[in-house]
């Protein structure tokens, strides 16, 4: 099953042309889910109160979604509470917390992935920012609870109840552990998502210089993550042919930014129609623009390590981080892993079984590629 997950500045239209993306598919005979979290459900003004045969529509609430994890999480620490004297709090009373749009959408695009009968799952993400930090959540929680609670300590769940009747108080740690267990489960279930092959992101922007420094950024943030980009959206865009000299002059702008992108992605063009859209005729017009209908996705290449021991007595490992200056960039080697800093975005990844026998001797950044020299370390590896 295809993931296509809609992305893009703030305002640059992103709700719509998710709509007019899963319009296109089902008009194909493609069996779609098209999926939102915003606020206020803007949705339904697009779609309006017409059924289009194969495209389904479901909006993520993550108010629910947050009462019924916390109630459920209460339920399973009621002895833990019990024990400090906690009031436990009812459904009725609680509000929703910073972060939890995240995770009510990650878990939604779970559900979706594993939806019978869809061919197609089409999201409208937040802002590119964003979504960029919520892709990113699973991996790095899932190291963080690696790290506090490692699943090697918990051989030691056997001491337990010994060291409850000698302490006089029960252990809380059993449940500690579990629960950790089931967050890991789910946030590796997340991650396939994110991570398969299947999925991969269509970027929208209305060109101009605001829209192409967010690009910039954005995509820098994206490669170092490893998600593909399957092609951006033009939106909004105006006629060339105006004899009004303002409007001239802003189409000019966008055609120019517009070519700018198209040498480095692919574009899809869409019109400007004069007024918002709203409503199923506005959305069938865009729907029907070249392009918009997704093909299948490409596998994602991984990160290539050029073997160049016999000419330079070196591995490179060539990391693509298009759009990148000098300046954005900065690297730390930890043990086994790398810490790749690219301008307000950071990953740390775990290096390939090669290089854990090297040392870095070097790096540097040209045509949109950091190459990271790597110098094998004798200790490790021994030569005849």
């Amino acid at each position: 099953m295809h993931t296509l997950l809609i992305t893009g500045p703030g305002g640059a239209g992103r709700t719509t042309v998710a709509a007019a993306t899963a319009l296109a598919a089902a008009r194909h005979g493609r069996r779609v889910l098209l999926l939102s979290g915003d606020v206020g459900d803007p949705l339904a003004a697009l779609t309006g109160e017409e059924r289009v045969p194969g495209l389904r529509v479901a909006r993520v609430d993550s108010g629910e979604e947050f009462r019924e994890e916390l109630v459920a999480l209460q339920e399973r620490g009621s002895a833990l509470l019990a024990m400090v004297g906690a009031r436990p709090l009812g459904a009725e009373e609680l509000t929703e917390l910073p972060g939890a749009e995240q995770f009510a959408l990650l878990r939604a695009l779970r559900r979706a992935a594993d939806a019978p009968g869809t061919d197609l799952v089409v999201v409208d993400m937040p802002p590119l920012h964003q979504t960029l930090s919520t892709l990113a959540l699973p991996a790095q929680l899932r190291r963080y609870l690696a790290r506090l609670l490692p699943a090697e300590k918990q051989a030691a769940r056997a001491l337990r109840p010994v060291l409850a009747q000698l302490a006089g108080v029960p252990m809380p740690a059993q449940w500690l552990y579990e629960a950790a267990a089931r967050w890991d489960e789910e946030l590796a279930a997340v991650q396939a998502v994110v991570e398969a092959d299947t999925t991969e992101l269509r970027l929208v922007a209305e060109p101009g210089p605001a829209a192409a420094d967010a690009l910039r950024l954005g995509r820098l943030g994206l490669a170092l993550h490893q998600l593909p980009v399957r092609d951006l959206v033009a939106n909004r865009t105006l006629p060339q042919d105006s004899a009004d000299p303002w409007l001239a002059g802003l189409a000019a702008q966008q055609e120019k930014y517009a070519a700018e992108w198209a040498g480095e992605i692919p574009v899809v063009t869409l019109a400007h129609l004069g007024r918002d859209p709203r409503g199923p005729q506005d959305l069938h017009r865009l729907a029907a623009a070249d392009g918009l209908l997704p093909a299948p996705p490409a596998p994602r290449g991984a990160w290539a390590v050029e073997d160049r021991l016999a000419a330079d007595g070196v591995l490179v490992w060539v990391v693509p981080l298009p759009g990148a200056h000098k300046s954005d960039l900065d690297l730390v080697r930890r043990g086994d892993e790398l810490l790749l800093t690219a301008g307000p975005y950071r990953r740390i990844v775990p290096l390939p079984a090669a290089l854990r026998r090297c040392t870095v001797s070097g790096a540097a950044l040209a045509a949109g590629e950091l190459r990271i020299r790597f110098t094998p370390d004798p200790g490790l590896w021994p030569r005849a």
